[in-house]
């Protein structure tokens, strides 16, 4: 099986002449030929810029700045986005809102990749009892809602953004050991991996440096749509009141306290909804660039 750097030779002919391909080189070719998915890594990027580098000029103490002689003012020069129900100015809570819900969003799946590939690792590797005791805890896990998970969970720890994080990993994690014990199970039966066993290579060696390094397809694309899944939920607890309180924003808290202004004040939900749109379709976007880039079985190039 070809690994992450092995030279892969794309054409006879007059294309055989020029060097060939490594599988990075490989991936990106394709992720680049994925318009959609460019297009999404540009607006992800730019969303980067806006949340963290607007922070540096509109900072916490702007976000939460209160003028009740200047509420509920459409956009204007003076505040693009408009204010809010106390006159604080919608466009600096957008940026620290910004900040903390994609830090949710990356954190979150950061973590919940941690612990799926940990526990599906082991799972597919040993197999046996460890899996099948692996494996049910899993599947006990997936019956129960996971929306109903996080708002218990959320009602029991507080709007803490830490325990907000725990949370959605804890309540995640299972459809990533699912794939990566599948990879495993998998890959472990290959002829590489039988002759690293034969030599009395270590356990440890065959696992971070065999079979996950040929896994990482997959657990890269799971991860960017963990990413995009953690800020909708990081969305849909905050608008049940049980999310990041105020007055420190996240874009779903702004929509929470924007639904009795939908017609009055419509400029309170529409530039939060759109930032969590264009966040969650971009996501998605270069998941599925990443997920054709990153397919070895695939021969476009």
């Amino acid at each position: 099986m070809a690994t992450v750097d092995t030279p892969i030779t794309l054409a006879t002919g007059a294309d055989a002449l020029a060097p060939p391909l490594t599988f990075r080189q490989m991936a990106w070719r394709r992720f680049r030929r994925h318009r959609m998915a460019m297009a999404g890594a540009v607006i992800l990027i730019l969303l980067f810029v806006y949340a963290f580098g607007g922070g540096l000029i509109f900072t916490a103490e702007r976000a939460n700045f209160t003028d009740t002689s200047a509420r509920l003012q459409g956009p204007s020069a003076a505040h693009p986005f408009g204010t809010d129900t106390v006159g604080r100015d919608v466009l600096a809570r957008t940026i620290q809102g910004g900040r903390i819900s994609l830090m949710i969003g990356l954190m979150a799946a950061v973590l919940e990749i941690v612990i799926g590939v940990v526990v599906g690792a082991v799972a597919g590797y040993y197999g046996g009892v460890v899996d099948s005791l692996l494996m049910r805890l899993t599947e006990a896990m997936l019956i129960i809602p996971s929306l109903f998970l996080l708002i218990v969970a959320a009602r029991l720890v507080g709007g803490s953004v830490t325990w907000i994080i725990i949370i959605f990993a804890l309540t995640s994690w299972m459809y990533v050991a699912r794939i990566v014990r599948a990879e495993f199970l998998s890959l472990k039966e290959n002829e590489f991996i039988l002759a690293a066993r034969s030599i009395g290579t270590p356990t440890s060696q065959i696992i971070f440096r065999h079979i996950l390094p040929n896994s990482m397809a997959p657990i890269v694309v799971s991860a960017t749509l963990a990413v995009a899944t953690a800020i909708l939920s990081e969305a849909y607890i905050s608008f049940l009141g049980m999310g990041v309180q105020p007055p420190t924003a996240t874009w779903g808290n702004m929509l929470d306290g924007s639904y009795n202004y939908i017609e009055s004040a419509p400029w309170l939900w529409i530039f939060p909804g759109l930032l969590i749109l264009l966040t969650v379709l971009s996501i998605n976007f270069v998941g599925d660039g990443l997920r054709d880039a990153l397919d070895p079985r695939s021969r476009n190039v």
